[in-house]
Protein backbone atom coordinates (compact mmCIF):
# COMPACT_ATOMS: atom_id res chain seq x y z
CA UNK A 1 0.00 0.00 0.00
CA UNK A 2 1.06 3.54 -1.06
CA UNK A 3 1.86 5.82 2.06
CA UNK A 4 0.01 8.63 2.82
CA UNK A 5 1.85 9.87 4.87
CA UNK A 6 5.45 9.34 6.83
CA UNK A 7 5.90 9.63 10.85
CA UNK A 8 8.10 8.05 13.33
CA UNK A 9 8.98 11.10 15.51
CA UNK A 10 6.94 9.82 18.79
CA UNK A 11 7.49 6.28 20.70
CA UNK A 12 4.75 4.93 19.77
CA UNK A 13 4.89 5.13 16.18
CA UNK A 14 3.48 1.81 14.32
CA UNK A 15 4.91 -1.11 14.40
CA UNK A 16 7.90 0.83 15.94
CA UNK A 17 9.22 1.98 12.14
CA UNK A 18 6.71 4.61 10.92
CA UNK A 19 2.98 5.67 10.75
CA UNK A 20 2.31 5.50 6.94
CA UNK A 21 -1.46 5.58 6.64
CA UNK A 22 -2.67 7.47 9.99
CA UNK A 23 -0.85 8.43 13.40
CA UNK A 24 -1.17 6.39 16.28
CA UNK A 25 -1.68 9.34 17.78
CA UNK A 26 -4.83 9.99 16.10
CA UNK A 27 -3.09 12.73 13.13
CA UNK A 28 -4.89 11.84 9.65
CA UNK A 29 -2.46 12.08 6.91
CA UNK A 30 -3.23 15.28 5.36
CA UNK A 31 -2.14 16.36 9.02
CA UNK A 32 0.78 15.13 8.76
CA UNK A 33 1.83 16.34 5.42
CA UNK A 34 1.16 19.88 6.55
CA UNK A 35 3.22 19.47 9.09
CA UNK A 36 5.72 18.83 7.22
CA UNK A 37 5.64 21.51 4.80
CA UNK A 38 5.24 23.96 7.93
CA UNK A 39 9.05 22.48 8.72
CA UNK A 40 10.42 22.96 5.32
CA UNK A 41 8.96 26.48 5.39
CA UNK A 42 11.41 26.88 8.40
CA UNK A 43 14.03 25.76 6.87
CA UNK A 44 13.60 28.12 4.21
CA UNK A 45 13.22 30.99 6.88
CA UNK A 46 16.87 29.73 8.08
CA UNK A 47 18.12 28.84 4.81
CA UNK A 48 17.82 32.70 4.17
CA UNK A 49 19.44 33.90 7.66
CA UNK A 50 22.18 31.02 7.22
CA UNK A 51 22.87 32.04 3.28
CA UNK A 52 23.14 35.84 4.54
CA UNK A 53 25.52 35.82 7.21
CA UNK A 54 22.41 37.01 8.90
CA UNK A 55 21.74 36.64 12.95
CA UNK A 56 18.44 35.59 13.24
CA UNK A 57 15.45 38.58 14.40
CA UNK A 58 13.51 37.99 17.62
CA UNK A 59 10.42 37.75 14.87
CA UNK A 60 11.66 35.39 13.00
CA UNK A 61 13.15 33.19 15.80
CA UNK A 62 9.67 33.16 18.25
CA UNK A 63 7.72 31.96 15.52
CA UNK A 64 10.02 28.99 14.56
CA UNK A 65 9.88 28.15 18.00
CA UNK A 66 6.30 28.29 18.13
CA UNK A 67 5.53 26.66 14.40
CA UNK A 68 8.05 23.80 15.80
CA UNK A 69 6.07 23.45 18.89
CA UNK A 70 2.97 23.11 16.49
CA UNK A 71 4.19 20.19 15.46
CA UNK A 72 4.96 18.02 18.19
CA UNK A 73 3.19 15.05 18.83
CA UNK A 74 -0.27 15.45 20.32
CA UNK A 75 -0.03 19.53 20.43
CA UNK A 76 -2.50 20.65 17.35
CA UNK A 77 -4.70 18.89 15.16
CA UNK A 78 -6.41 21.89 13.28
CA UNK A 79 -5.43 21.36 9.86
CA UNK A 80 -6.61 25.37 9.13
CA UNK A 81 -4.06 26.64 11.91
CA UNK A 82 -1.10 24.71 10.17
CA UNK A 83 -2.08 26.55 6.71
CA UNK A 84 -2.38 29.61 8.07
CA UNK A 85 1.27 29.12 10.16
CA UNK A 86 2.59 28.07 6.47
CA UNK A 87 1.46 31.27 5.04
CA UNK A 88 2.76 33.58 7.63
CA UNK A 89 5.55 31.48 7.51
CA UNK A 90 6.50 32.11 3.68
CA UNK A 91 5.91 35.57 4.24
CA UNK A 92 8.74 35.79 6.68
CA UNK A 93 10.90 34.22 4.66
CA UNK A 94 10.14 36.46 1.91
CA UNK A 95 10.80 39.62 3.58
CA UNK A 96 13.96 38.85 4.47
CA UNK A 97 14.88 37.28 1.29
CA UNK A 98 13.99 40.72 0.31
CA UNK A 99 15.78 42.35 2.83
CA UNK A 100 19.02 40.10 2.32
CA UNK A 101 18.80 39.91 -1.29
CA UNK A 102 22.61 41.46 -1.93
CA UNK A 103 24.31 38.99 0.32
CA UNK A 104 22.20 35.40 -1.06
CA UNK A 105 23.32 32.92 -3.66
CA UNK A 106 21.22 32.60 -6.83
CA UNK A 107 20.98 28.80 -6.33
CA UNK A 108 18.90 28.80 -2.69
CA UNK A 109 17.53 25.43 -2.12
CA UNK A 110 13.72 24.55 -3.02
CA UNK A 111 13.15 25.54 1.20
CA UNK A 112 13.73 29.11 0.72
CA UNK A 113 11.81 28.84 -2.89
CA UNK A 114 9.13 27.70 -3.09
CA UNK A 115 6.04 29.09 -2.93
CA UNK A 116 2.26 28.79 -3.77
CA UNK A 117 -1.23 30.60 -2.42
CA UNK A 118 -3.04 28.06 -2.74
CA UNK A 119 -3.75 25.32 0.69
CA UNK A 120 -4.79 22.62 -2.00
CA UNK A 121 -1.41 22.48 -3.70
CA UNK A 122 0.06 22.16 0.02
CA UNK A 123 -0.42 18.43 0.28
CA UNK A 124 1.10 17.22 -3.46
CA UNK A 125 4.26 20.25 -2.34
CA UNK A 126 5.22 17.81 1.35
CA UNK A 127 4.88 14.53 -0.31
CA UNK A 128 8.21 15.66 -1.72
CA UNK A 129 9.84 17.28 1.61
CA UNK A 130 8.90 15.34 4.21
CA UNK A 131 10.96 12.87 6.44
CA UNK A 132 11.42 10.34 4.00
CA UNK A 133 12.95 12.99 1.44
CA UNK A 134 16.50 12.09 2.21
CA UNK A 135 17.23 8.70 0.71
CA UNK A 136 20.56 7.67 2.90
CA UNK A 137 18.51 6.62 6.12
CA UNK A 138 21.79 7.50 8.68
CA UNK A 139 21.41 11.20 7.27
CA UNK A 140 18.14 11.01 7.28
CA UNK A 141 18.22 9.49 11.13
CA UNK A 142 20.42 12.00 11.94
CA UNK A 143 18.94 14.95 10.61
CA UNK A 144 15.42 13.88 12.46
CA UNK A 145 17.58 13.47 15.63
CA UNK A 146 18.74 17.25 15.56
CA UNK A 147 14.97 18.29 14.02
CA UNK A 148 13.18 16.44 17.11
CA UNK A 149 15.50 17.62 19.32
CA UNK A 150 14.84 21.09 17.90
CA UNK A 151 11.49 21.01 18.71
CA UNK A 152 11.39 19.83 22.35
CA UNK A 153 13.86 22.92 22.83
CA UNK A 154 11.24 25.37 20.55
CA UNK A 155 8.77 24.17 23.40
CA UNK A 156 10.96 25.32 26.13
CA UNK A 157 12.10 28.45 24.52
CA UNK A 158 8.38 29.29 23.68
CA UNK A 159 7.25 28.69 27.43
CA UNK A 160 10.41 30.72 28.39
CA UNK A 161 9.73 33.57 25.90
CA UNK A 162 5.71 34.17 27.15
CA UNK A 163 7.42 35.23 30.49
CA UNK A 164 9.73 37.50 28.83
CA UNK A 165 12.95 35.30 29.26
CA UNK A 166 14.54 34.88 25.79
CA UNK A 167 18.38 34.15 24.26
CA UNK A 168 19.10 35.01 21.38
CA UNK A 169 22.08 32.12 20.92
CA UNK A 170 18.66 29.62 20.81
CA UNK A 171 17.14 31.44 18.28
CA UNK A 172 20.40 31.23 16.17
CA UNK A 173 21.42 27.87 16.90
CA UNK A 174 17.51 26.56 15.79
CA UNK A 175 18.47 28.43 12.07
CA UNK A 176 21.84 26.58 12.29
CA UNK A 177 19.94 23.60 12.90
CA UNK A 178 17.52 23.46 10.15
CA UNK A 179 19.69 25.20 7.63
CA UNK A 180 22.24 22.41 8.03
CA UNK A 181 19.72 19.76 6.92
CA UNK A 182 19.53 21.42 3.51
CA UNK A 183 23.19 20.36 3.34
CA UNK A 184 25.05 17.64 2.33
CA UNK A 185 27.22 17.09 5.36
CA UNK A 186 29.37 14.47 6.27
CA UNK A 187 28.41 12.23 9.40
CA UNK A 188 31.33 13.75 12.02
CA UNK A 189 29.34 17.04 11.35
CA UNK A 190 26.30 15.87 11.59
CA UNK A 191 27.05 14.24 15.34
CA UNK A 192 28.51 17.26 16.18
CA UNK A 193 25.51 19.26 15.50
CA UNK A 194 23.14 17.21 17.35
CA UNK A 195 25.82 17.00 20.32
CA UNK A 196 25.42 20.83 19.33
CA UNK A 197 21.72 20.77 20.49
CA UNK A 198 22.24 19.27 23.47
CA UNK A 199 24.27 22.25 24.87
CA UNK A 200 21.59 24.68 23.48
CA UNK A 201 18.92 22.28 24.95
CA UNK A 202 20.65 22.90 28.71
CA UNK A 203 20.82 26.82 27.82
CA UNK A 204 17.24 26.41 27.29
CA UNK A 205 15.50 24.17 30.13
CA UNK A 206 17.71 26.70 32.39
CA UNK A 207 16.46 29.92 31.15
CA UNK A 208 13.23 28.42 31.19
CA UNK A 209 13.49 27.34 35.34
CA UNK A 210 14.66 31.00 35.62
CA UNK A 211 11.37 32.36 34.06
CA UNK A 212 9.07 30.18 36.09
CA UNK A 213 11.38 30.88 39.47
CA UNK A 214 12.19 34.04 38.74
CA UNK A 215 7.83 34.54 38.03
CA UNK A 216 6.48 32.53 40.40
CA UNK A 217 9.16 31.23 43.22
CA UNK A 218 11.25 28.33 43.94
CA UNK A 219 8.82 25.01 43.78
CA UNK A 220 8.30 24.62 47.58
CA UNK A 221 7.71 21.05 48.71
CA UNK A 222 4.11 20.85 48.83
CA UNK A 223 1.19 17.83 49.11
CA UNK A 224 -1.36 17.84 46.60
CA UNK A 225 -5.30 16.75 47.33
CA UNK A 226 -6.22 14.07 45.33
CA UNK A 227 -10.44 14.53 46.41
CA UNK A 228 -12.30 17.31 44.64
CA UNK A 229 -14.60 20.02 46.31
CA UNK A 230 -18.19 20.59 46.08
CA UNK A 231 -17.70 23.47 43.84
CA UNK A 232 -17.96 23.52 40.36
CA UNK A 233 -14.29 23.12 38.42
CA UNK A 234 -12.37 23.84 35.86
CA UNK A 235 -9.48 21.47 34.92
CA UNK A 236 -6.10 22.18 33.35
CA UNK A 237 -3.97 20.15 30.97
CA UNK A 238 -0.54 20.36 29.24
CA UNK A 239 2.28 23.01 30.45
CA UNK A 240 1.49 26.45 30.26
CA UNK A 241 1.93 28.31 33.62
CA UNK A 242 0.91 31.65 32.88
CA UNK A 243 -2.34 30.50 31.75
CA UNK A 244 -2.84 28.84 34.71
CA UNK A 245 -1.71 32.05 36.72
CA UNK A 246 -4.30 34.13 34.31
CA UNK A 247 -6.89 31.44 35.19
CA UNK A 248 -6.07 31.78 38.87
CA UNK A 249 -6.94 35.09 39.24
CA UNK A 250 -10.13 35.53 37.07
CA UNK A 251 -11.66 32.80 39.23
CA UNK A 252 -10.89 33.80 41.80
CA UNK A 253 -13.30 34.48 44.17
CA UNK A 254 -16.09 33.17 41.03
CA UNK A 255 -16.84 29.99 43.08
CA UNK A 256 -15.47 28.13 40.61
CA UNK A 257 -12.86 25.88 41.90
CA UNK A 258 -9.54 24.86 39.61
CA UNK A 259 -7.78 21.77 39.30
CA UNK A 260 -4.38 20.56 37.86
CA UNK A 261 -4.47 17.51 35.23
CA UNK A 262 -1.29 15.57 34.38
CA UNK A 263 1.60 17.97 33.43
CA UNK A 264 0.61 21.20 35.06
CA UNK A 265 0.67 18.98 38.61
CA UNK A 266 3.65 20.84 39.35
CA UNK A 267 1.24 24.56 39.48
CA UNK A 268 1.06 23.65 43.50
CA UNK A 269 4.33 23.28 44.40
CA UNK A 270 4.95 27.30 43.02
CA UNK A 271 4.40 29.35 45.76
CA UNK A 272 2.78 32.01 43.84
CA UNK A 273 0.31 29.91 42.68
CA UNK A 274 -0.41 27.39 45.34
CA UNK A 275 -1.64 30.78 47.42
CA UNK A 276 -4.87 30.28 46.13
CA UNK A 277 -7.65 28.38 47.90
CA UNK A 278 -9.61 27.95 45.32
CA UNK A 279 -6.52 25.56 43.56
CA UNK A 280 -8.09 22.44 45.07
CA UNK A 281 -5.78 19.55 43.98
CA UNK A 282 -4.79 17.35 40.88
CA UNK A 283 -7.30 15.10 39.34
CA UNK A 284 -6.95 12.11 37.32
CA UNK A 285 -3.80 11.02 35.73
CA UNK A 286 -1.30 11.49 32.61
CA UNK A 287 -2.02 12.53 29.22
CA UNK A 288 -3.52 9.38 27.87
CA UNK A 289 -6.22 8.67 30.83
CA UNK A 290 -8.19 11.87 29.51
CA UNK A 291 -10.95 10.95 27.56
CA UNK A 292 -11.65 8.75 30.99
CA UNK A 293 -10.71 11.52 32.92
CA UNK A 294 -12.57 14.31 31.19
CA UNK A 295 -15.69 12.74 31.41
CA UNK A 296 -15.69 12.18 34.91
CA UNK A 297 -14.65 16.07 35.49
CA UNK A 298 -17.92 17.18 34.50
CA UNK A 299 -17.10 20.82 33.95
CA UNK A 300 -14.59 22.51 31.45
CA UNK A 301 -11.57 21.53 30.26
CA UNK A 302 -8.24 23.81 29.36
CA UNK A 303 -5.66 22.63 27.26
CA UNK A 304 -2.77 24.33 27.12
CA UNK A 305 -0.17 23.13 25.01
CA UNK A 306 0.38 19.02 24.29
CA UNK A 307 -0.98 16.62 25.34
CA UNK A 308 -4.28 16.82 23.38
CA UNK A 309 -5.94 13.52 21.93
CA UNK A 310 -9.11 12.67 19.78
CA UNK A 311 -11.57 14.36 21.82
CA UNK A 312 -14.79 12.47 22.66
CA UNK A 313 -18.59 13.69 21.81
CA UNK A 314 -18.81 13.43 25.72
CA UNK A 315 -17.07 16.59 26.62
CA UNK A 316 -16.39 18.45 23.05
CA UNK A 317 -18.65 21.15 24.27
CA UNK A 318 -16.42 21.71 27.52
CA UNK A 319 -13.12 21.63 26.13
CA UNK A 320 -10.83 24.29 25.22
CA UNK A 321 -7.70 24.67 23.76
CA UNK A 322 -5.11 27.70 24.10
CA UNK A 323 -1.54 28.86 22.37
CA UNK A 324 0.07 25.85 20.77
CA UNK A 325 -2.66 23.50 20.90
CA UNK A 326 -5.63 23.06 18.58
CA UNK A 327 -8.54 20.74 17.39
CA UNK A 328 -10.97 20.61 14.97
CA UNK A 329 -14.06 21.66 16.53
CA UNK A 330 -13.18 22.28 19.60
CA UNK A 331 -12.99 25.99 20.98
CA UNK A 332 -9.74 28.23 21.14
CA UNK A 333 -9.31 30.71 23.40
CA UNK A 334 -7.86 33.82 21.48
CA UNK A 335 -3.65 34.73 22.45
CA UNK A 336 -3.00 37.38 24.75
CA UNK A 337 -2.97 41.23 23.35
CA UNK A 338 0.14 43.17 24.23
CA UNK A 339 -0.27 44.18 28.00
CA UNK A 340 -3.13 42.11 28.90
CA UNK A 341 -4.09 38.73 29.88
CA UNK A 342 -6.25 35.69 27.89
CA UNK A 343 -9.93 36.02 28.45
CA UNK A 344 -11.27 32.66 30.06
CA UNK A 345 -14.74 34.28 30.87
CA UNK A 346 -16.46 31.56 29.11
CA UNK A 347 -14.68 28.68 30.80
CA UNK A 348 -15.71 30.48 33.77
CA UNK A 349 -19.30 31.00 33.00
CA UNK A 350 -19.77 27.64 31.63
CA UNK A 351 -17.89 26.19 34.57
CA UNK A 352 -20.69 27.91 37.09
CA UNK A 353 -23.49 25.67 34.82
CA UNK A 354 -21.68 22.91 35.30
CA UNK A 355 -21.83 19.56 38.28
CA UNK A 356 -18.76 19.55 40.50
CA UNK A 357 -16.21 17.26 39.35
CA UNK A 358 -16.97 13.23 40.19
CA UNK A 359 -14.29 12.07 42.60
CA UNK A 360 -11.81 9.12 41.00
CA UNK A 361 -9.28 8.81 44.19
CA UNK A 362 -8.97 10.54 47.37
CA UNK A 363 -5.93 10.96 49.52
CA UNK A 364 -2.71 13.10 48.53
CA UNK A 365 0.86 12.94 47.14
CA UNK A 366 3.94 15.40 47.73
CA UNK A 367 5.94 17.02 45.12
CA UNK A 368 8.14 20.12 44.58
CA UNK A 369 11.55 18.63 44.69
CA UNK A 370 13.56 21.23 42.32
CA UNK A 371 17.02 21.90 42.84
CA UNK A 372 16.43 24.57 45.14
CA UNK A 373 14.66 22.90 47.50
CA UNK A 374 17.28 19.60 47.25
CA UNK A 375 19.84 21.88 48.16
CA UNK A 376 18.30 23.50 50.90
CA UNK A 377 18.74 19.29 51.91
CA UNK A 378 21.53 18.86 50.58
CA UNK A 379 23.36 17.95 54.35
CA UNK A 380 20.60 15.60 54.83
CA UNK A 381 20.66 13.81 51.85
CA UNK A 382 24.60 13.58 52.09
CA UNK A 383 24.40 12.59 55.69
CA UNK A 384 22.25 9.52 54.01
CA UNK A 385 23.96 8.52 51.69
CA UNK A 386 27.23 8.26 53.83
CA UNK A 387 25.47 6.38 56.04
CA UNK A 388 24.38 4.18 53.92
CA UNK A 389 20.32 4.86 54.36
CA UNK A 390 20.55 5.92 50.53
CA UNK A 391 21.85 3.52 48.37
CA UNK A 392 21.24 4.93 45.03
CA UNK A 393 19.12 7.08 43.16
CA UNK A 394 16.98 6.18 40.01
CA UNK A 395 16.62 9.20 37.82
CA UNK A 396 12.95 8.30 36.15
CA UNK A 397 12.07 10.73 34.21
CA UNK A 398 10.28 11.36 31.29
CA UNK A 399 6.90 10.34 29.38
CA UNK A 400 4.33 8.05 30.44
CA UNK A 401 2.52 6.24 27.33
CA UNK A 402 -0.58 3.74 26.35
CA UNK A 403 1.83 0.63 25.57
CA UNK A 404 1.11 -2.32 27.90
CA UNK A 405 4.91 -2.25 28.39
CA UNK A 406 5.19 0.62 30.37
CA UNK A 407 4.18 -1.30 33.35
CA UNK A 408 8.01 -1.97 33.06
CA UNK A 409 8.54 1.62 34.82
CA UNK A 410 5.87 0.96 37.64
CA UNK A 411 7.58 -2.48 38.02
CA UNK A 412 10.80 -1.43 38.54
CA UNK A 413 9.56 1.18 41.18
CA UNK A 414 8.41 -1.61 43.32
CA UNK A 415 11.30 -3.81 43.16
CA UNK A 416 13.83 -1.43 44.14
CA UNK A 417 15.00 -1.74 47.24
CA UNK A 418 14.53 -0.19 50.61
CA UNK A 419 17.67 2.31 50.34
CA UNK A 420 16.98 3.73 46.76
CA UNK A 421 15.50 7.30 45.88
CA UNK A 422 13.28 7.68 42.41
CA UNK A 423 14.65 10.81 41.19
CA UNK A 424 11.60 12.27 38.68
CA UNK A 425 10.05 14.78 36.35
CA UNK A 426 7.18 14.87 33.23
CA UNK A 427 4.02 12.46 33.26
CA UNK A 428 6.31 8.94 33.57
CA UNK A 429 5.66 9.57 37.70
CA UNK A 430 2.35 8.68 36.91
CA UNK A 431 3.52 5.36 36.72
CA UNK A 432 4.49 5.20 40.27
CA UNK A 433 3.71 8.45 42.31
CA UNK A 434 0.78 7.57 44.04
CA UNK A 435 2.67 4.01 45.40
CA UNK A 436 3.21 3.81 48.77
CA UNK A 437 6.83 3.49 48.55
CA UNK A 438 7.46 5.14 52.00
CA UNK A 439 10.61 7.33 52.87
CA UNK A 440 13.79 7.61 54.05
CA UNK A 441 14.84 9.40 57.28
CA UNK A 442 11.71 11.63 56.15
CA UNK A 443 13.07 11.75 52.67
CA UNK A 444 10.10 10.75 50.48
CA UNK A 445 11.36 7.72 47.90
CA UNK A 446 9.87 9.69 45.61
CA UNK A 447 11.26 13.13 44.69
CA UNK A 448 9.10 14.95 41.88
CA UNK A 449 11.30 17.78 40.59
CA UNK A 450 7.79 19.12 38.28
CA UNK A 451 7.25 18.87 34.36
CA UNK A 452 9.65 17.42 31.84
CA UNK A 453 11.65 20.54 31.50
CA UNK A 454 12.53 20.35 34.85
CA UNK A 455 14.47 17.38 34.07
CA UNK A 456 17.12 20.04 34.24
CA UNK A 457 16.46 19.93 38.27
CA UNK A 458 17.88 16.35 38.28
CA UNK A 459 20.85 17.08 36.18
CA UNK A 460 21.30 20.23 38.67
CA UNK A 461 21.07 17.99 41.87
CA UNK A 462 23.22 15.35 40.15
CA UNK A 463 25.84 17.92 40.01
CA UNK A 464 25.31 19.50 43.46
CA UNK A 465 25.63 15.73 44.53
CA UNK A 466 29.05 15.35 42.70
CA UNK A 467 30.67 18.82 44.11
CA UNK A 468 29.57 17.39 47.50
CA UNK A 469 31.55 14.67 47.26
CA UNK A 470 34.38 15.76 45.69
CA UNK A 471 34.11 14.31 42.62
CA UNK A 472 35.94 14.29 39.23
CA UNK A 473 33.02 12.82 37.42
CA UNK A 474 29.23 12.95 37.79
CA UNK A 475 29.11 9.38 36.46
CA UNK A 476 30.37 8.26 39.52
CA UNK A 477 27.71 8.90 41.65
CA UNK A 478 25.58 6.17 43.00
CA UNK A 479 23.33 7.22 40.45
CA UNK A 480 21.53 5.30 37.47
CA UNK A 481 19.11 6.20 34.87
CA UNK A 482 16.16 4.67 33.71
CA UNK A 483 14.35 7.28 31.89
CA UNK A 484 10.84 6.53 29.65
CA UNK A 485 10.25 8.41 26.45
CA UNK A 486 7.29 9.54 24.28
CA UNK A 487 7.62 13.21 22.28
CA UNK A 488 10.51 15.25 21.24
CA UNK A 489 10.98 17.12 24.48
CA UNK A 490 12.37 13.79 26.12
CA UNK A 491 14.12 13.48 23.10
CA UNK A 492 15.81 17.54 23.83
CA UNK A 493 16.12 16.16 27.41
CA UNK A 494 18.03 12.93 26.47
CA UNK A 495 20.43 15.17 24.32
CA UNK A 496 20.77 17.62 27.08
CA UNK A 497 21.78 15.16 29.53
CA UNK A 498 24.37 13.37 26.98
CA UNK A 499 25.78 16.92 26.67
CA UNK A 500 26.09 17.36 30.39
CA UNK A 501 28.11 13.97 30.49
CA UNK A 502 26.02 11.77 32.11
CA UNK A 503 26.31 7.39 30.56
CA UNK A 504 24.57 4.07 30.75
CA UNK A 505 21.49 5.51 30.19
CA UNK A 506 18.56 3.41 30.12
CA UNK A 507 15.89 4.48 27.92
CA UNK A 508 12.32 2.67 27.28
CA UNK A 509 10.23 1.16 26.49
CA UNK A 510 11.79 1.02 22.83
CA UNK A 511 14.85 2.81 21.40
CA UNK A 512 13.57 5.50 18.99
CA UNK A 513 12.79 4.10 14.98
CA UNK A 514 14.24 7.53 13.87
CA UNK A 515 17.77 5.92 15.14
CA UNK A 516 19.42 4.08 12.56
CA UNK A 517 21.29 1.16 12.99
CA UNK A 518 24.40 2.92 12.64
CA UNK A 519 23.25 6.28 14.34
CA UNK A 520 22.33 3.51 17.90
CA UNK A 521 25.53 2.39 17.34
CA UNK A 522 27.52 5.67 17.94
CA UNK A 523 25.12 6.55 21.11
CA UNK A 524 25.63 3.56 22.50
CA UNK A 525 29.26 3.19 22.12
CA UNK A 526 29.68 6.59 22.62
CA UNK A 527 27.28 7.25 25.44
CA UNK A 528 26.66 3.35 26.76
CA UNK A 529 22.82 4.32 26.35
CA UNK A 530 20.56 1.07 26.28
CA UNK A 531 16.86 -0.20 26.33
CA UNK A 532 15.10 -1.54 29.37
CA UNK A 533 14.70 -5.01 29.71
CA UNK A 534 13.50 -7.65 31.99
CA UNK A 535 12.61 -5.17 35.16
CA UNK A 536 14.04 -7.26 38.21
CA UNK A 537 17.99 -7.67 35.83
CA UNK A 538 17.56 -4.11 35.28
CA UNK A 539 17.10 -3.18 39.02
CA UNK A 540 19.80 -5.56 39.53
CA UNK A 541 22.35 -4.05 36.95
CA UNK A 542 21.11 -0.79 38.34
CA UNK A 543 22.13 -1.58 42.29
CA UNK A 544 25.82 -2.76 41.13
CA UNK A 545 26.31 0.70 38.80
CA UNK A 546 25.89 -1.07 35.75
Amino acid sequence: MENKMFCYQCQETCRNAGCNIRGMCGKEAPTANLMDLLIHTLKGISVVFDSAGEKVTREAGRFITEAFFVTITNANFDNDRIIEMIMQGLAIRDKYKKMFVAKLPADLPDAATWYSEDPAEFEQIAERVGVMATDNEDVRSLRELLIYGMKGMSAYCHHAAVLGKEDDEIYNFLVEGLASTTKQLDVDEMVALVLACGNCAVLTMKTLDEANSGTYGNPEITKVNLGVGQNPGILVSGHDLLDMKELLEQTDGTGVDVYTHSEMLPTHYYPELKKYKHLVGNYGGSWWHQNKDFDTFNGPILMTTNCIIPVKDSYKDRIYTSGCAGYPGVKHVADREPGKEKDFSALIEQAKKCASPTEIETGEIIGGFAHNQVAALADKVVDAIKSGAIKRFIVMAGCDGRMKDRQYFTDVAEKLPEGTVILTAGCAKYRYNKLNLGDIGGIPRVLDAGQCNDSYSLAVIALLLKDAFGMEDVNDLPLSFDVAWYEQKAVTVLLALLALGFKNIRLGPTLPAFLSPAVAKVLIENFDIKGTGDAQADVDAMMAGQ
